[in-house]
């Protein structure tokens, strides 16, 4: 290699523009590449299923940065070109289309596919997935025209999808096989709140079903489920959940486990080699495990913290997973980690039929995990104090309004 530093970024979404900016904010000055599969520059995700998807928000706004950022800053950002190949051995990245980029470090930001449901109808006209912003024009320009649609998968995205759905009329059925909406990430309890939510504005939630199978002829007409329910559809919305892109360092030899595996450093088995943002399982040091983060937050922060690691910077990225969702009139943040073992309390501060209120998952008479709903005025940075700090609370206190978040330690 030449001694002229050059660091490549492979995968242009917030996490790789996020490590890009980074590099030149904290002055690298060597040469930085970032190369994305997308046919434009870096944008954030998280409006596809809300303000974008609903036609609030402009294409331009989403963008991590102004269109002239990345030649003002020279970062050579190659849209449209997949990365085909990592060759740990030479320190090259192969492209798609010929040619090979040598590098000095190189950094993962690959971010998940969609899982898709393996039944035949898959492919059929009507059936989405959302992940691009071009998913998200094709889906809109659907659900303006309204008609009758089936999201299949109760998480983050079908529910915003359902919520948007509702917005532009459509009739909409959701189906969950587990026994309530987002049971893996909030539980029982808080799962059975979101169910409720939707209900109020006129979803069907249909629970402890599957789809078992799609039906039509070139376009979508119908959805079938495992109780033998056969459900009209002019539209179908797969949202069972995301894969991490981690080809690239599977072929390469790294080691891969639910995602790239890195340290607490965001640094892979090779020392010239870091993963960040959906595509990485990091080792966390307040939970003692490696977690694999598929949120807006994990992105915007880890790429910073990947790109500070690469400069040689003794980082330790421990942020608490953070994400938010909003849904008809309820704008939601959690943070934590919530295991179906992991908690033996689960405290509600307000009212959840009134709309505002807060959730605390405890262990022992430790906050492991929270949220609130419409609680702006106190939100979650309490919440991540209560976690890190290890702080021991009492119930009772903690579910009392009239008692600050900031004075719940208990005596």
């Amino acid at each position: 290699m030449s001694g002229e530093q050059i660091l490549v970024i492979v995968g242009a979404g917030l996490a790789g523009a996020k490590a890009a900016e980074t590099l030149r904010t904290t002055g690298f000055s060597g040469r930085i590449v970032l190369a994305g599969a997308e046919p434009e520059p870096p944008y954030e995700r998280p409006p596809l299923s809300k303000e974008y998807l609903l036609g609030a928000t402009e294409r331009a706004k989403l963008s991590v940065h102004d269109e002239t950022w990345y030649a003002e800053n020279s970062v050579e950002l190659l849209s449209g070109r997949r990365v085909t190949a990592v060759d740990r051995t030479s320190h090259e990245v192969e492209l798609d289309e010929g040619g090979r980029i040598t590098y000095s470090k190189l950094l993962l930001t690959t971010g998940s596919r969609p899982r898709r449901l393996s039944l035949p109808g898959a492919d059929l006209a009507g059936v989405y997935h959302l992940r691009t912003a071009m998913d998200s024009d094709r889906l809109r320009e659907a659900l303006v025209r309204g008609g009758r649609l089936v999201v299949a998968g109760a998480g983050w995205i079908g529910l915003e999808v359902a919520a948007a759905a509702r917005q532009y009329g459509c009739e909409v059925t959701v189906v969950e096989p587990m026994p309530t909406p987002l049971h893996a990430a909030l539980g029982t309890e808080i799962g059975g709140y979101f169910a409720e939510l939707h209900r109020k504005h006129g979803v069907t939630i249909k629970t402890g079903r599957t789809v078992t199978a799609i039906e039509g002829t070139g376009h979508i007409a119908a959805v079938g489920t495992d109780d033998g329910a056969v459900i009209a559809a002019d539209l179908l919305v797969v949202g069972i959940g995301a894969r991490p892109r981690d080809e690239l360092a599977r072929q390469s030899g790294l080691p891969v486990e639910n995602g790239v595996v890195v340290d607490k450093s965001l640094r892979t088995a090779d020392v010239d080699v870091f993963a960040a943002g959906d595509v990485a399982n990091a080792y966390h040091p307040l939970y003692g495990e490696h977690l694999r983060v598929e949120h807006w937050a994990n992105a915007l922060h880890g790429g910073a913290a990947a790109a500070k690691a690469m400069l040689g910077e003794d980082i330790v990225y421990d942020r608490l997973p953070y994400f938010f969702t909003d849904q008809y009139d309820a704008g939601m943040e959690f943070t934590g980690v919530v295991r179906p073992r992991g908690f033996d309390t689960l405290v509600t501060r307000g009212d959840p039929a009134e709309g505002a209120f807060h959730a605390f998952w405890l262990a022992g008479e430790r906050v492991v995990a929270g949220m609130h709903v419409n609680r702006w005025n106190e939100g979650i940075a309490a919440v991540q104090n209560m976690i890190r700090g290890r702080i021991a609370v009492d119930p009772v206190r903690l579910a009392d309004t009239s008692v600050p978040l900031a004075e719940q330690e208990a005596a």
